[in-house]
């Protein structure tokens, strides 16, 4: 592919939306943001996270969504200065440079595909509550091959699963709170004797396993919050960006303020943190303890959906995210093209028959499939929101000296909010290192990063000219 070839091929895709249909509303971008802050994360890894560091888990939530709300407004800035699907691997591309977007893009994609098989291991698990000689992956197998399906159809299927898929979480999680507050209100339910404020602090404090034990959650907390990023890669195929994008963004707050904060919160309050347990989902456990009739299977169901949800985003996601690749010359060209219903079919099949690995794990290590992959997912993730971050430090910078143009939708704190959750995330990083279980995603990591730089090497061999940084002309800068 000649630089003439790969300038024209970008111009055009932004000109005319990127060849994708824009085919999500209002609502579903709405859903899709919500239902990325409630995921699979909270409903089963928070389980582990209790037992780790008991009711301090609620202050690790607060303060890891504080920092995933300056990661969001810093992204949300570049998404209104520049829309485009792909954007992290662009705005990387952009402002670090081409071995950057190649780096991002490519992380991005793997981020999805091992959190696809997280997803597909909960879901397999959550199945198992009901009928326990399924083997895990058959299950895992059968929903692989459902939302595989799903997202081959067109964009607009994806969106309206996803609303519903978002619509049962969202109802869900409220009525386990209201409900918990009923019970801590009025005392009903076999938990009414028990459910207390002071459940919080009475057995062993606030903090019953020190304050080191519950920053070690952090890492689990920041696996939770993984896919909030997702309306960046919806921008492309947004109706209208300039005004979903801020509307979706804004509301960041008050989701994690409800749904992490307030629902651990309110669990906590019922059932006192030693009765929870990991492998089991904390939301599933106090409903049993309640005692409401088919109340655990029913969140049990919702739990699945969350799980098949997130699945359903990273097949969406990781055919986008090849696509943007393949358009900067940076992955094969056959990622570049559309189906008749305008999806990166090519690249989804692709994605997916990786995320089958997940099936393997399911079947050779069941036991342990979660914890494995959600860690690599985990430490991809954190590298997608560092590159964010920098990003848009160094807009920032472009726009005060007169480079670019100011964005619509400025960060609160410039760029200064940014550079605390850097620092944050560096920290989370360093923990990761230190947890000899979640040290392994590192060395994963460092073989990850090794397999894309001899892929750099090659394409830098092959194709100088898309390993060289291009400076944007004034009409894509403003497109």
């Amino acid at each position: 592919m000649t630089s003439a070839q790969v300038d024209s091929s970008e111009q055009s895709s932004e000109a005319s939306g990127e060849g994708y249909e824009r085919g999500l509303g209002s609502r579903q971008v709405q859903m899709i943001a919500i239902g990325g802050a409630i995921g699979v994360g909270l409903f089963l890894g928070a389980g582990a996270n209790i037992a780790k560091a008991g009711p301090s888990l609620i202050l690790m939530y607060a303060l890891a969504g504080g920092i995933i709300f300056f990661i969001m407004r810093a992204l949300g800035e570049l998404l209104l200065y520049r829309p485009v699907s792909g954007s992290f691997a662009e705005y990387s591309r952009e402002f670090l440079g081409p071995f950057f977007g190649y780096f991002t893009g490519w992380t991005y994609w793997l981020m999805w595909v091992v959190t696809g098989m997280a997803e597909l291991t909960a879901a397999a698990i959550y199945v198992n509550y009901w009928f326990p000689s399924v083997p895990q992956w058959v299950t895992a197998l059968v929903f692989l091959v459902i939302l595989f399906g799903v997202n081959l159809i067109s964009v607009k299927v994806f969106g309206e699963l996803e609303f519903w898929f978002s619509m049962v979480k969202v109802t869900a999680l409220i009525g386990m709170i209201v409900i918990g507050l009923g019970v801590l209100t009025f005392g009903f339910s076999a938990a009414g004797d028990t459910a207390s404020v002071a459940n919080l602090y009475q057995f062993d404090g606030f903090f019953p396993k020190g304050v080191g034990s519950s920053l070690m959650t952090l890492q689990g907390v920041m696996f939770a919050y993984l896919a909030v990023e997702l309306v960046g890669v919806t921008a492309g195929e947004s109706e209208d960006p300039e005004k979903t994008l801020p509307k979706a963004i804004n509301t960041l707050p008050w989701r994690i303020a409800l749904f992490y904060v307030g629902a651990l919160t309110v669990i906590l309050c019922v059932v006192k943190w030693t009765e929870f347990a990991p492998g089991v989902s904390p939301f599933v456990a106090a409903f049993a303890k309640i005692g409401i009739p088919a109340g655990a299977g029913i969140v049990n169901f919702v739990v699945l959906t969350a799980a098949l949800s997130s699945c359903n985003s990273g097949m969406y996601s990781t055919g986008r995210m090849l696509r943007n690749l393949a358009d900067s010359g940076e992955a094969p060209a056959a990622f570049r093209k559309l189906s008749a219903s305008k999806t990166p079919a090519f690249g989804i099949t692709v994605s997916v028959l990786f995320m089958g690995i997940g099936v393997i794990l399911n079947y050779i290590v069941p036991e342990k499939a979660f914890g494995y992959v959600t860690s690599v997912a985990t430490a991809a993730g954190i590298w997608t929101w560092l590159m964010i971050l920098i990003s848009h430090v160094l807009y920032r910078r472009a726009v005060d000296a007169g480079r670019l143009p100011a964005s619509p939708f400025p960060a609160p704190g410039g760029a200064v909010c940014s550079w605390i959750a850097i620092v944050f995330l560096l920290f989370v990083t360093g923990l990761i290192a230190y947890d000899g279980d979640s040290r392994v995603c590192l060395y994963v990591m460092a073989g990850w990063a090794a397999a894309l730089g001899v892929g750099w090497l090659v394409l830098k061999n092959r194709h100088p000219e898309v390993t060289e940084r291009r400076e944007r002309t004034p009409l894509e800068k403003v497109s």
